[in-house]
């Protein structure tokens, strides 16, 4: 993988702010600026698009309420193009309800924040997303150690070295943090994992997030598993479990 300049000393990577109120775009860019990225500002969804094919982008910050494209269709045309579909998309959105969150994470986008944000909330998510390009278990190749290894449960399937994920050899169009959640479950299938737990496996400790975040997550995972999503299954009190 890449390395980026974040605390490295490497070359700053570049995040896209598309976002069309001048005073968020500014608290955003002077923020992630500060956390070492190389931050540049558009106000439309024609303007993104453009901008995403003439200049390198490490990482996208996207508002929904756009003038003209709105951000639904940007974040649905970046990921279905195979040129930028693996650039990781954060919304950060006045839209928090749980439906605008799920319609988010359904079409690609690989995280959401709701506004009003804590700028550090904000530069957290931004950073984990720069290390979560990196598929689970590359890091333990790249030291010698041993690849991680194919997992499954029933007809759930989970390659973390193609970074494939199958239902009945159906492959799943998931992103990178239903990727890794479903990794974490089905690699622990039968055992029953609480929110914090799986917010620490899946995005490392001290990640701030909320237990509606995870289950906005799991909601979407559910959707997309179809006739097999049962065996995501809510210990009431407890947390989830990957029914073997």
């Amino acid at each position: 993988m890449k390395r980026t300049g974040l605390n490295r000393g490497g070359p700053r990577p570049h995040a896209l702010i598309i976002e069309d109120d001048r005073d968020i775009a500014k608290l955003i860019d002077f923020n992630l600026g500060g956390a070492g990225f190389a931050p540049r500002r558009v106000t439309s969804g024609e303007e993104a698009l453009h901008s995403v094919v003439r200049e390198p982008t490490e990482l996208i910050v996207l508002d929904l309420a756009l003038p003209g494209i709105d951000g639904l269709t940007v974040c649905r045309r970046l990921k279905d193009d195979a040129q930028t579909r693996a650039i990781p998309i954060l919304i950060v959105s006045a839209r928090g309800e749980e439906e605008d969150m799920i319609a988010g994470l359904e079409i690609g986008a690989d995280d959401y924040v709701a506004k009003p944000f804590s700028p550090r909330v904000l530069v957290a998510r931004a950073r984990a997303l720069l290390r979560r390009r990196e598929p689970l278990g590359a890091a333990d190749d790249a030291a010698g150690g041993e690849p991680a290894a194919a997992v499954a449960a029933g007809p759930v399937r989970i390659d973390p070295q193609r970074h494939e994920a199958t239902v009945a050899g159906r492959p799943l169009r998931l992103t990178a943090t239903e990727f890794r959640m479903l990794q974490f479950l089905t690699e622990r299938a039968g055992w029953v994992s609480s929110r914090s737990r799986i917010v620490t496996g899946v995005h490392g400790a001290g990640y701030p997030v909320t237990d509606r975040s995870v289950d906005v997550i799991i909601v979407s995972l559910r959707k997309k598993l179809g006739d097999e999503a049962w065996r995501l299954e809510t210990v009431r009190g407890v947390g989830f479990r990957m029914r073997e």
